[in-house]
């Protein structure tokens, strides 16, 4: 199953690669990451249909916020299932996220066993 992280923070890349060293190994998933809401978009159209399951993205980055590419991903890939992150819990940016369609909906700090299991379960439904 690919998933693609999206976050203007780079160094989140080896985190998530770390967090999720054992699922990448036994290839149960395949991890990329895009630094910006456009390079996410770019990332998915490469490939038609893109094979993307699901798409983790920050809310606050520059240019393309978190809830715009969530715009986007619905219009342009329906099937693949969104869950946002943001640094601030707040319900505005909950609500908009959910109502948008997002499936999850992530404060930071990451809980890492929550997004394992919301992974291991779509992996599962697969």
């Amino acid at each position: 199953m690919k998933i693609l992280f999206v976050d203007d923070e780079k160094d989140v890349e080896a985190l998530f690669r770390q967090k999720f060293r054992k699922e990448i190994k036994s290839g149960e998933i395949e991890l990329a990451f895009a630094f910006s809401g456009k390079e996410a978009l770019n990332v998915l159209g490469d490939e038609n249909p893109p094979k993307f399951v699901y798409v983790f993205s920050d809310i606050n980055m520059p240019g393309m916020s978190g809830l715009e590419l969530l715009d986007q991903i619905k219009i342009r890939f329906p099937n693949i299932q969104v869950s946002m992150i943001s640094a601030y819990g707040d319900s505005e940016n909950y609500d908009r996220a959910m109502n948008s369609g997002a499936k999850g909906f992530f404060t930071k700090p990451v809980d890492f066993e929550r997004l394992k299991k919301e992974i291991a379960e779509m992996v599962k439904n697969q």
